[in-house]
């Protein structure tokens, strides 16, 4: 069985002397509990699993319970330390409340239970963290899928990778397109908006936040501004709403947006967004082409294999920890910009034989940054970038 990057380091972790809570965070459908499967065949600690998937929200009672099972198995079986695993923490209410209260019980008791809470709701889980937990905890991001990886994985080509992206449940599908698109609307993106953001926060008008998705999806890794998305919706709405709406579908990894670059903090967060899907699946299941068909359309795959270099960036922000943005000015514009610290990288994607770089010299210009790449057929092929950690580009 493959075997993501993230064991090895979740299972560094575990295995130190320290008690740890290490928090594992991820879209639906990465990995996250397979990963804990393959963990617990490869360490010797006496672990339990349980899901709170099926738990009322209100029943702080079952986390309480487990605890204590926990706590009387590392007692009976007379263990040196014992592993719980809860996944789908977030839907335990007051759950890091509860968390703090039964780790400063065992650490004042010295009780070795070593937690490990799995979650895919970015948002409420990073809320419980900062409010509750803060100095007791690690927290792991868990991507979408690679290219590398669906390409070891299933051997996959970088032409699949860009139409289907990076949802291992769906490689047996792919043959069938119809049902492939049919898996990826049921089980990612409904489960999801259904599982992760409707149970779990309030959304006052469902229908138009699957709207919003519906079309941000259809424009990523495009300039959108979200006045624009009003005139095309069919239910009634205002800018705050959407904004609302956008940032829930971004901690799902549904949908995500970048903001324009620029040096004043204010000017970054009040920019026109650039909408860009953390997998690209999310983009093709909802077009009614097939992969054979769009890829004889060059402007409509150019957009599909920008979108990709769009993922594949997005994805490692979020795990590498720097900030992503574009770039526009007049007619001047630069796909991305990544900024770690002090410095900046500038990345343009040209998917067609065009050769204007007027856009990343004028940025290069004005905010002189530390690297400039260009994506195309004569420097870097998109699908050799694809293969590369963005941040190792620092």
């Amino acid at each position: 069985m493959f075997k993501r990057p993230y064991l090895k380091s979740v299972k560094k972790r575990v295995s130190e002397q320290r008690r740890t809570i290490l928090v594992v965070m991820g879209p639906r459908q990465v990995g996250k509990t397979t990963m804990i499967t393959q963990l617990t065949d490869e360490i010797d600690i006496p672990w339990i699993f349980e899901s709170a998937d099926a738990v009322f929200s209100g029943n702080s009672l079952w986390l309480n319970q487990i605890w204590e099972t926990a706590r009387l198995k590392l007692k009976t079986e007379s263990a040196k330390e014992y592993l719980l695993v809860i996944d789908e923490i977030q839907k335990i209410e007051n759950w890091s409340e509860i968390v703090k209260k039964l780790w400063d019980e065992d650490t004042r008791n010295k009780i070795n239970i070593k937690v490990i809470l799995l979650g895919s709701s970015r948002l409420l889980l990073k809320k419980g963290l900062t409010e509750s937990l803060a100095g007791r905890f690690e927290t792991i991001y868990m991507t979408h899928w690679s290219f590398n990886e669906m390409s070891e994985a299933f051997g996959w080509d970088e032409n699949e990778f860009a139409w289907f992206g990076g949802y291992p449940g769906g490689v047996d599908l792919i043959k069938d397109e119809d049902r492939w698109k049919k898996y990826i609307q049921d089980a990612i993106i409904e489960a999801s908006v259904s599982k992760d953001i409707l149970m779990l926060t309030r959304v006052d008008k469902p229908a138009l936040m699957k709207q919003l998705f519906e079309i941000g999806s259809s424009y990523s890794s495009q300039i959108l501004s979200i006045t624009k998305i009003l005139g095309q919706l069919q239910d009634a709405g205002n800018t705050t709403t959407l904004t609302h709406y956008l940032t829930l579908l971004d901690t799902a990894g549904l949908l995500g947006f970048l903001s324009k670059y620029a040096s004043n903090i204010v000017r970054k967060r009040s920019s026109i967004p650039k909408f860009q899907v953390h997998n690209n699946a999310l983009l093709s299941a909802q077009q009614p082409e097939h992969l054979h068909d769009i890829i004889s359309m060059p402007d409509r795959w150019g957009r599909i294999v920008e979108s990709s270099i769009g993922t594949h960036l997005l994805n490692h922000a979020l795990s590498e920890n720097f900030s992503l943005y574009y770039w526009r000015e007049g007619n001047d514009e630069v796909d991305y910009i990544m900024e770690k610290g002090n410095k900046l990288i500038a990345i343009e994607v040209k998917t067609s034989y065009a050769t204007n770089k007027k856009g990343i010299v004028s940025f290069n210009t004005r905010f002189n940054p530390y690297k400039s790449l260009l994506i195309d057929n004569n420097n870097m092929p998109w699908h050799e970038f694809l293969r590369i950690n963005p941040a190792e580009l620092f």
